[in-house]
């Protein structure tokens, strides 16, 4: 049984700070534990939204923000009412990840017809109707069961969910809604997990794939163990299935499956809008104290994939590529269960989705590991090159610098040029 990673940023209220924003609220109690951390974000506070796990059990990377104010806030699509609407919400919204990440003409024609996979533990009763007020909110397509576009099945591909959790109830909602965000032409399935042990996790990832989906995103992960290789070729193993994994929310250091070479890693970056031509930019998400922020590092047990080519790391090295996860500038999720509507959430559970869906909407992958893509495409990529995610004496395991580092990967999209064949 492999056993998650439980550092103290994983079972405290954390606190980061937004230089300027919009107030946060509306937000209901879900239980988290303990005495709060601070870092040198003040102002903005937040908890994990999955209490801490069982020994042997992964821990989903949701982030839920509770209190003061957050940089980002949602612009509508689909016309002047949905902007109006959109307006109320704080958070980033379709039209901003769509916009930061060059993807507005993309979402807009791509995408009808794929499969997006979400694989979660527990059950959430309000999936469907929260995803529902999502898009409404948003002027996005209706997306239901009625329709075939939703489809929510438990890991053996049945109806026999299991038992609900609000805190992994807040992960669904996340996931789901930052699909949508990503690409809203896509269909969306949800396997839901028996548990949060790696089993019946992967048992979920088998059976998404088994089901047809091409894209799968996983916003959970643990510590490394030394059988993780045995549990790679019996869980994430699927040629030319782009399978997405979280960094993780703790900071400098690896998380699994995250460190499987056969998943794209995601790391996770603050975001803001600027006047720059791009419109937005980016660094890294986390402070050079570590604790908190996106994870990275070199595996210990990983082998290095051939087309993984940094010299500091003779082993695997994560991450991949990133997109945005600071919960100082989250995004804007509907949950009611447990919750009480419109939240802000960050970690590199909002990343892993938005990346899977940028998949999607780029086609169906044609390398073995989709990951190899990007490192072949990566002027097709914002390369985000400041910020820290911990001490590691300067190196680009958890530095951000031109090209390549630990915490962001190659950058973050620019248009789908870099998650193509």
């Amino acid at each position: 049984m492999r056993t998650s990673v439980t550092p103290a940023v994983r079972r405290a209220v954390l606190s980061v700070t937004a230089a300027a924003g919009l107030a946060v609220s509306g937000f209901a109690a879900i239980p988290a534990a303990a005495a709060p951390a601070s870092d040198a974000h003040q102002g903005v506070s937040f908890t994990r939204s999955c209490a801490d796990p069982l020994p042997g059990h992964l821990a989903c990377n949701a982030l839920r923000v509770t209190g003061g104010t957050v940089k980002a806030h949602a612009k509508g699509l689909g016309g002047a009412r949905a902007a109006r609407a959109a307006g109320s919400v704080s958070g980033f919204g379709p039209a901003d990840i769509q916009s930061a990440y060059n993807l507005t003409s993309a979402a807009a024609s791509n995408g009808a017809g794929e499969t997006v996979a979400i694989v979660d533990a527990q059950d959430d009763p309000n999936a469907e109707s929260d995803l529902a007020a999502y898009r409404s909110q948003f002027g996005l397509p209706a997306c239901t069961s009625a329709s075939g576009c939703f489809t929510k099945v438990d890991e053996n591909g049945g109806t026999n969910y299991p038992s609900p959790d609000s805190g992994w109830a807040g992960e669904i909602s996340l996931d789901l809604d930052m699909v949508s965000a990503t690409c809203p032409n896509c269909n969306i399935l949800l396997v839901e997990a028996s548990s949060a042990t790696t089993q019946d996790l992967g048992t979920a990832v088998n059976q998404a794939v088994s089901m047809g989906a091409k894209f799968v995103s996983n916003s959970y992960g643990g510590s490394e163990t030394s059988d993780e290789a045995s549990t790679d070729s019996s869980y994430y193993n699927h040629p030319g299935v782009a399978i997405t994994a979280s960094a993780g929310d703790s900071g400098y250091g690896v998380e699994y499956p995250a460190a499987s070479p056969y998943v794209t890693a995601v790391g996770g970056t603050s975001l803001t809008a600027d006047s720059s031509s791009r419109g937005w930019s980016e660094s890294v998400w986390g402070t050079s104290a570590g604790g908190e922020g996106t994870g990275s590092g070199c595996s210990a047990y990983e082998t290095k994939p051939t087309w993984q080519t940094d010299s500091g790391c003779s082993n695997r090295t994560v991450a991949d590529v990133s997109a945005v996860a600071d919960p100082a500038t989250g995004v804007a999720v509907y949950d009611t269960y447990g919750a009480s509507g419109w939240n802000v959430y960050g970690g590199t559970s909002a990343s892993s989705p938005i990346i899977a869906s940028v998949y999607a909407l780029a086609g169906n992958p044609t390398a073995s590991v989709p990951a190899a893509d990007a490192y072949a495409n990566t002027s097709a990529l914002n390369d985000v090159t400041s910020g820290s995610n911990g001490d590691c004496g300067g190196s680009y395991l958890c530095t951000a610098g031109a090209g390549y580092d630990g915490p962001t990967g190659l950058g973050t999209p620019n248009g789908l040029a870099a998650f193509t064949g």
